[in-house]
C-alpha cells in the first residue's frame, strides 16, 4: 500500500506540475520558475515567524505572495533595460534563496525546515502522513492536497485555454484583443506558487522544475499543437514519475532523484529518435537526400547524354568518376541503388538508361529544367 501512494502521489503531483508547464516552456519561462520554486521558501519561512505553526495556512499565502514577489522584482530589473531576463533572475533567485537560508540557520535551526527535504523532497515518507475524518484513515494527506492542486491548475487552463493559447503565442495580439496578458502572466505565476508549494515537502523544488518543465520540452519535439502537447505532457510526467520510482526501488537510490534523471533520459531519447525532429532522425534524413541527390546527378547526366555523340565518352565506366567529379565509392553506392531499382543497366562498359529510367529521367529532367 505505502508503495502505491508513493507512486500515485507522484504521478499526480507530475501531471499537475506538466498541466501549467507546457505554458510555462511555450513563454521560454523556464529560469523563472525554477527560481520560483527556490524562493518561495523565504515566504514559508516569514510566514512561520509570524504563526509560529508549520501546518498554518499562511504559509501557503506567504509562499504565494514571495512568488509573485520573484516575479515582479524580476520584471522590475528586466524594465530598466540594464539586464536582461536571465540575468535578473540570477539576480534575484539566489538574493532571496540565500536570506531564506540564512533565517533558517538563525532562528529555526530547531524547526522541521530542513533545506535538503525542501530541494529533493522525500516521497518515501509522504504515507506517514495520513488524512484521517471521522477516526477513518482515508490516505495520505499528500494525495488529496496534489489531487486538489491539480483539479484547480486543470480548471485554470481550461477556463483560460483562449486566453493562455494566445498572450503564450502572441502577447501583443493579446493585448490588443483587451485580454490582459500581464494579469493573466500574474496569474499563471500564481498557480505555479501554489503547486510549489503544495509539492515541497514532497517531491522537493528541485522534482518541481524536472515535472514541470522536461515534460513539456519532451512533448513539444513531439507534436505542435497545443492540446495534444497538454495531454502528451501529462502522459510523459506520469511515466517518468513511474519508471522513476522502479528504478529508485531496484538500485536503493532517491526516488526524487530517480524520476528527475528519468525526466531527463526520456527527452534525450525523444531529442534523438522524435520521428519528426529527433537528431538521429535529422541526420537519417539528410544520408537519405545526398543518396537522392546523387541518384538523380547521374540519371540526369545520362539523360543528358542520352543518344548524342558524345554518350559513348560521357556514359563510360572507367571515365565517369572524372566527369561528374566522384569518388569511385561514392558512383559505386549510386550505381548499386540505380541497378537495384531497374533504372540502369551496364553494357559494354556503359550505364545505360532502362525504359523506366528514361521515362523517370525525362520526367525528373522536364521538372527541374521547365
Amino acid at each position: 500500500m505505502p508503495e502505491f501512494e508513493i507512486q500515485l502521489i507522484a504521478v499526480i503531483a507530475s501531471v499537475a506540475c506538466a498541466v501549467l508547464g507546457t505554458f510555462i516552456v511555450l513563454r521560454k519561462m523556464s529560469m523563472l520558475t525554477d527560481a520560483i520554486t527556490h524562493t518561495i521558501l523565504l515566504g514559508i519561512v516569514l510566514a512561520y515567524f509570524i504563526s509560529k505553526d508549520l501546518s498554518s495556512p499562511l504559509l501557503y499565502v506567504g509562499a504565494i505572495i514571495m512568488g509573485l514577489f520573484t516575479v515582479y522584482l524580476v520584471s522590475l530589473l528586466q524594465n530598466t533595460h540594464l539586464l536582461s531576463e536571465e540575468a535578473a533572475i540570477g539576480v534575484v533567485f539566489p538574493f532571496l534563496f540565500s536570506i531564506a537560508i540564512i533565517l533558517i540557520s538563525l532562528f529555526a535551526g530547531s524547526v522541521h525546515l530542513d533545506t535538503d527535504s525542501v530541494l529533493l523532497g522525500e516521497l518515501a515518507f509522504a504515507p506517514f502522513d495520513r488524512l484521517v475524518v471521522f477516526g477513518i484513515d482515508i490516505g495520505a494527506k499528500s494525495i488529496y492536497t496534489m489531487g486538489l492542486v491539480l483539479i484547480l491548475n486543470a480548471g485554470f487552463v481550461k477556463i483560460f485555454y483562449k486566453e493562455l493559447q494566445l498572450s503564450s503565442f502572441d502577447s501583443l495580439l493579446a493585448y490588443t484583443l483587451g485580454f490582459a496578458p500581464t494579469v493573466l502572466h500574474y496569474l499563471l505565476m500564481t498557480f505555479v506558487s501554489i503547486t510549489a508549494v503544495s509539492a515541497f515537502s514532497v517531491v522537493g523544488s528541485i522534482l518541481v522544475v524536472a515535472f514541470m518543465i522536461a515534460p513539456p520540452i519532451t512533448a513539444r519535439l513531439l507534436t505542435h499543437e497545443l492540446k495534444p502537447m497538454i495531454w502528451i505532457s501529462a502522459l510523459i510526467g506520469a511515466f517518468n514519475a513511474l519508471i522513476g520510482y522502479q528504478i529508485a526501488r531496484s538500485f536503493d537510490v532517491s526516488i526524487a532523484g530517480s524520476m528527475a534523471l528519468m525526466s531527463g533520459l526520456s527527452f534525450v531519447i525523444v531529442l534523438l529518435f522524435s520521428r519528426q525532429s529527433g537528431m538521429i532522425t535529422r541526420i537519417w534524413q539528410q544520408l537519405h537526400l545526398k543518396r537522392d541527390y546523387d541518384d538523380m546527378a547521374l540519371l540526369i547526366h545520362l539523360f543528358h547524354h542520352y543518344k548524342t555523340e558524345v554518350q559513348e565518352s560521357e556514359t563510360n565506366i572507367h571515365t565517369i568518376v572524372n566527369h561528374l567529379n566522384w569518388e569511385p565509392h561514392r558512383l559505386e553506392n549510386c550505381v548499386k541503388r540505380l541497378l537495384n531499382k531497374h533504372l540502369i543497366v551496364v553494357e559494354s562498359d556503359q550505364y545505360q538508361l532502362t525504359s523506366e529510367g528514361i521515362a523517370f529521367a525525362a520526367h525528373q529532367y522536364t521538372t527541374l529544367f521547365k
